[in-house]
């Protein structure tokens, strides 16, 4: 390796270094007022809760409390890429300082962040401050050797210990930059180190089981709209045949008596209603099999989701072209969840994006079904309270699936889907 690759090579480096120990001392400088502030002031007025001067200075000091456990989540992921979630429950509208105060004492987050407080002042300022020791304390070493011993050995004689080199005159000051020039290499190696572990140990006290606490939100969150929805498509199916087949069926029933009576004396009016329960008969059918289809599809059932997808796509009034790579087939509620996904995509693509061209892809990788359907149209699709696609975005819910809008105004829009699956 010649002389300027090395040089290319120790710049980052020795950049990486310095900027760990700058932002470990920033840190440290920050840790201990804010941190034994915020911890003192919050314990003496969680005190005077009881004398009722507490529920005013509570919330305001919790809320402080959040806001510094905020910046430091903030800085964990600009500065390390370490991610500490949070799950803070969302205070009640309109809530009186006595409600307020004591939603707040019962919010798990809270709780961890004032926790955190102590943790953060101890090890949270060691680790912090490690990376600033780690750089700065070699070049302790070498500015003894460079003349500062003797601001710390007076003339009469004595002793300044370098960790465990005595320095006591130029000589040993050397003995005191060796030992700085060995410990370099630690501070190259650990410096970064020791911040990630700084926001680690952050992230243990902060985080605690608040990925968890948002993972049962979002699963109760949809087992609630999958509820709904069932009930909607219940209701939907009630009305269905209770409209149409049940009408349609009484109707027959009623000609089949009327033809009964008029067999024998009008023979022709006769058959003229037997055509017309015969024509009954076939709609009636066809609306049978229209809503077994939107229950579930027979060509999802028996041939999977692509060919489904393709049979959908073959009743559309725009050109679709459908692309499929699927190895296998996923389970039968997430093909069902899909399918109907993709059928609600394409009908709103139909009917608002002023399209003539829709283009659906589906393929699996990496554990995901992952859908796009993509028009030409005018855009300005997005999701809402008051968008299909927000009913897209509650059934993918359910099998922790996600959905992503790109619909710029001209167009194009691309929606995607993805479901976590394993084909067979």
């Amino acid at each position: 390796m010649n002389t300027d690759t090395k040089r290319g090579t120790l710049r980052p480096r020795a950049r990486e270094v310095l900027l760990a120990a700058v932002q470990g001392l920033t840190l440290a400088v920050a840790v201990l007022p804010f941190g034994v502030a915020f911890l003192v002031l919050t314990l003496v007025s969680l005190a005077l809760v009881p004398l009722g001067v507490g529920l005013f200075t509570t919330p305001v000091l919790l809320t402080g409390v959040r806001a510094l456990a905020d910046v430091r989540r903030r800085l964990a992921a600009e500065w390390c890429g370490v991610r500490i979630p949070a799950a803070y429950r969302p205070p009640p509208p309109d809530a009186k300082r006595w409600t307020l105060t004591f939603h707040l004492l019962g919010d798990p987050q809270v709780r961890r962040d004032v926790l955190w407080l102590p943790v953060d002042i101890t090890a949270g300022f060691v680790t912090a401050l490690l990376p600033a020791l780690l750089l700065f304390y070699p070049v302790e070493g070498f500015l003894l050797a460079a003349g500062l011993w003797r601001a710390y050995v007076p003339d009469s004689g004595g002793t300044y210990w370098y960790a465990f080199v005595p320095v006591s005159g130029q000589a040993t000051a050397f003995g005191a930059a060796a030992l700085g020039a060995a410990l370099l290499p630690v501070a190259q190696r650990h410096s970064r180190r020791m911040l990630v572990l700084h926001f680690r140990i952050a992230r243990a006290a902060l985080g605690g089981d608040s990925e968890l606490t948002e993972r049962v939100r979002v699963l109760t969150e949809t087992r609630r709209d999958a509820v709904d929805t069932s009930a909607a498509e219940l209701r939907r199916i009630e009305r269905d045949l209770h409209d149409g087949a049940q009408a349609r069926l009484v109707a027959m029933g009623m000609d089949l008596g009327t033809i009964e009576m008029l067999v024998e004396h009008d023979p022709a009016q006769a058959k003229r209603l037997l055509a017309q329960a015969r024509r009954n008969s076939a709609e009636t059918l066809e609306e049978l099999r229209d809503l077994v289809r939107g229950i579930h599809p027979p060509v999802l059932a028996e041939r999977g989701l692509g060919d489904a997808v393709r049979a959908l796509a073959l009743r559309l009034p725009l050109p679709t072209e459908v692309t499929v790579e699927l190895s296998g087939r996923a389970d039968a509620p997430v093909e069902s969840a899909a399918y109907f996904a993709v059928s609600e995509v394409l009908t709103n693509a139909v009917k608002h994006s002023g399209a003539d061209r829709i283009w659906a892809d589906l393929h699996h990788t990496e554990g995901r079904l992952r859908i796009t359907v993509t028009d030409n149209g005018r855009g300005g699709a997005a999701l809402g309270a008051g968008s299909g696609l927000a009913g897209v975005e509650r059934r993918l819910g359910t099998f922790d699936g996600v959905l992503a809008v790109s619909s710029p105004a001209g167009g194009p829009t691309m929606v995607t889907m993805e479901l976590p699956c394993a084909l067979s």
